[in-house]
């Protein structure tokens, strides 16, 4: 089974962008993405803008995203 790649937090910005999700804002080292699920509900996660994101960072994106875990495997 793959496991979880290691992204930085632009690289997770990417994925989230290819996935529909828009750039709303940065603060600070972090930036907040938003986007919509078939249902119309908002999605905002906020990412971190660090050279690498933690596992468990990146599986509470993942979580609130509702995007599937394979997008983020390597």
């Amino acid at each position: 089974m793959p496991k979880l790649g290691v992204f930085s937090g632009q690289e997770v910005c990417s994925i989230l962008a290819a996935a529909g999700f828009i750039h709303v804002r940065t603060r600070g080292s972090h930036a907040v993405m938003q986007g919509m699920d078939a249902s119309g509900a908002s999605h905002t996660v906020p990412v971190p803008l660090h050279s690498e994101v933690r596992k468990g960072t990146l599986k509470s994106i993942i979580r609130q995203s509702g995007l599937d875990q394979a997008l983020f495997m390597k």
